[in-house]
């Protein structure tokens, strides 16, 4: 039996890299230190570039690395190394039921111990956040970022009260007066397990804003992450609708720092997309190196119903910031 794994098309790099990983498909499971003890979260790295390092940072929170797959089908044909990477409470990590945990400042200080134990620095890594991510990795940013090479911003504003503005003046006008009604008076009894609420909420808001597709025609990727969603994580912080943000997060506003993010940075934003695709442009033209990436057939997932459009441009700005282009 031929053991030289480059005559089957491996490259050299790969197969003499010495990673710890090789025996469990890229899986590892990090530990990260907390206040509370010592758990472990789930990572699985894809890929093999020395200068391309890609982490992943889902939405939610509380939600999965699953609605994410899509990546799948376009970094590996460009040959990037990117990480998957559920974070803690999510589906695949440990999922401790410690309320204390689910804190904005203690998700930063995990990210960084992730960075650390997969081996990343400001020669390849690239810090990807989407949505929720999205505040995650402008928290990293404002205080890490001196370990990154590029971040990428993904539909998400860099204000929360900016954001239900928003939803409130040009998202909900939009939408049936007795629908929102209707919904506003579920809010307001937090009647949030009532079934009426998310049959108001998919056909007069989902399919609008946050997936263009029919709800049969979900995607299985989204519809695993959904069903693998944390509630004690996303309600508390995000609240329980996409109709704005009513959880801890509601006063989150780093609009006056952004300027002091250096880094070559990449916003993406939608016109359907529950944020302000206006406010999105502005943050890549504050931000010290910014580029503004716009999906006009997109919404809130418009990794899936803009996907071209959106891989297309999220992979020419990596190349480009590894090429040293701006």
């Amino acid at each position: 039996m031929n053991t030289d794994l480059s005559e089957h098309g491996l490259r050299r790099e790969f197969s003499e890299a010495n990673r710890n990983d090789i025996l469990t498909g890229g899986v590892q499971m990090i530990p990260i230190e907390t206040p509370k003890g010592t758990f472990r979260v789930w990572t699985k790295r894809i890929g093999n570039h020395p200068t391309i390092k890609v982490l992943l940072l889902h939405g939610g929170p509380g939600m999965t690395h699953e609605y994410l797959e899509a990546f799948d089908s376009y970094f590996p044909q460009v040959g990037f190394e990117f990480y998957y990477y559920d974070q803690l409470g999510s589906y695949y990590s440990d999922q401790p039921s410690e309320p204390d945990l689910w804190e904005l400042p203690r998700f930063v200080e995990e990210v960084e111990q992730v960075r650390q134990s997969l081996g990343l620095d400001q020669d390849n890594f690239y810090l990807y956040g989407h949505s929720w991510g999205g505040i995650l990795v402008i928290e990293y940013a404002l205080k890490y970022q001196q370990h990154l090479k590029g971040l990428i911003i993904s539909n998400m504003m860099a204000s929360a009260p900016a954001y239900n503005e928003y939803a409130q003046q040009v998202l909900m006008p939009a939408m049936n007066p007795e629908v929102v009604a209707e919904i506003q008076q579920i809010e307001a009894q937090e009647d949030y397990e009532n079934p009426r609420y998310m049959e108001l909420l998919i056909p007069h808001h989902y399919v609008h804003h946050v997936l263009r597709m029919p709800p049969d025609q979900w995607v299985e990727p989204l519809n695993r992450t959904l069903k693998h969603l944390n509630p004690d994580i996303y309600v508390p912080l995000q609240g329980p609708s996409e109709l704005g943000i009513k959880g801890k997060l509601s006063n989150w506003d780093r609009t006056a720092d952004l300027d002091t993010i250096a880094v070559p940075t990449l916003v993406i934003g939608s016109r359907y997309d529950t944020m302000n695709p206006a406010h999105l442009e502005w943050m890549a033209k504050t931000v010290g190196q910014g580029r503004y990436l716009f999906c006009p057939q997109g919404s809130h997932l418009a990794i899936y119903d803009d996907q071209q459009v959106y891989f297309e441009g999220l992979i020419q700005f990596i190349q480009d910031v590894d090429g040293e282009r701006s």
